[in-house]
């Protein structure tokens, strides 16, 4: 995840008052993604969700 400007190949989604953008050819494999703030004793922050395989070791290309 990081902060960058919509590009011309960009989907911008906005929910609840938040922008999200993501590469299109990206969002067509992943779909559908989920964004969770998460806060919890351990700390916070995003726990980001899709469709695509859990990766280990490097193992997904």
């Amino acid at each position: 995840m990081a902060l960058d400007e919509s590009q011309e190949n960009d989907l911008t989604f906005t929910e609840q008052g938040i922008t999200f953008v993501i590469e299109k050819e990206l969002f067509d494999k992943t779909k559908p993604i989920r964004v969770d703030f998460i806060e919890s004793a351990a700390g916070s922050g995003f726990n980001v969700t899709s469709s695509l395989p859990v990766c280990s070791e490097g193992c997904c290309g």
